[in-house]
């Protein structure tokens, strides 16, 4: 029978994981001093404290290359313009939560190295699960998408900087309406599965969430106007390319989907996880996990400021199962 394990948010601990590198406010000055090619996007805010202007996605994306060359040393990285540019800290903290699942299996302690392997379903143009799961963890990741810009661009990544060839393999998903099947090879074993899927059941639903992310931003005009040019802001920063959106059916959809096809591979995955953006989906959820029979469900809650974030991680493994997987996949892990 499938046990819910539910993991809130204490009050105590509204904020970013213990070892999230991004706690606290972002220190422009080191991040300058390691990457110069930022300073033109730095300002004084009406606090009166350095910021940038969240609105554009050419200052977005140059802080993200700024935190990812100052916190993971990474030499390169970029994605192409109107591509999804992810919020590195917020991208960390799942990281960071999913090592936790794993540390449970292993008395605690993360399973770190190469030993360990993670499929990141979905990666996206800017391959960033594999760029920070490598770095904080040393995991070896398998990347998959649809998206052949996307594969191109994770793949100049992984060229750019070397020390990723041997770590980080990037795989076509060749069939839009599948999730695992092709992409998973037979009797291959991953430790782990991350996703971040599409939220939007259309692209009219999801321009009208870019829509309603610039409004928060103060953006909007008096009359609800906007130019052309802040219109095509918007998309570039909030927006992403079709499959990084939306779907048929949306998340519950395409969970569904991941859901039905990891039961064909239920004793070669120790958990499979994914980013739940709308609470009002996990009953629906819970419900397809218990009847595809997991062992185990969880709830991970996260905090980001304001904003609280979920992953529903699920396994088909028992107990005994879990520690024979530990002997088998860990003994040689590093602490």
């Amino acid at each position: 029978m499938s046990s819910l394990v539910f993991m809130p948010i204490e009050k105590s601990k509204l904020h970013l994981h213990p070892r999230n590198l991004h706690t606290g406010r972002y220190d422009f000055k080191k991040l300058i001093a390691s990457s110069p090619e930022l300073r033109s996007f730095v300002s004084p805010n009406l606090h009166r404290e350095l910021s940038i202007d969240f609105s554009d996605p050419e200052a977005v994306r140059e802080l993200n290359r700024a935190l990812l060359k100052f916190f993971y040393k990474i030499k390169f990285w970029d994605i192409p313009e109107g591509y999804l540019c992810p919020p590195i800290p917020g991208r960390a903290d799942y990281l960071h939560h999913v090592a936790d699942l794993l540390a449970s299996a292993n008395g605690g302690v993360v399973p770190r190295g190469e030993s360990v392997r993670v499929l990141d379903v979905g990666m996206g143009a800017s391959c960033i699960y594999p760029v920070i799961g490598n770095r904080e963890y040393g995991w070896r990741f398998v990347g998959s998408d649809v998206d052949p810009l996307a594969l191109k661009s994770a793949q100049r990544i992984v060229k750019e900087n070397p020390e990723f060839t041997d770590q980080i393999e990037i795989r076509k998903q060749a069939e839009a309406f599948h999730v695992l099947a092709g992409v998973i090879y037979p009797k291959e074993e991953f430790d782990l599965v991350v996703c971040n899927p599409p939220f939007h059941k259309s692209l009219r639903e999801a321009q009208s969430a870019s829509k309603r992310k610039w409004t928060n931003l103060g953006k909007e005009g008096a009359r609800g106007e906007r130019s052309k040019s802040s219109a095509r802001n918007t998309l570039l920063n909030f927006g992403g390319k079709g499959s990084e959106l939306w779907c048929p059916g949306g998340e519950s959809a395409f969970i569904g989907q991941m859901i039905r096809e990891s039961q064909a591979v239920r004793g070669r995955v120790m958990w499979f996880s994914t980013l739940v953006s709308k609470s009002e989906a996990l009953p629906g959820i819970h419900r397809m996990l218990k009847r595809a029979k997991a062992t185990e469900i969880r709830n991970l809650e996260m905090s980001q400021g304001h904003k609280i974030s979920r992953v529903v991680a699920w396994t088909y493994l028992s107990a005994p199962e879990q520690a024979k997987w530990r002997a088998k996949h860990w003994s040689k892990a590093s602490k």
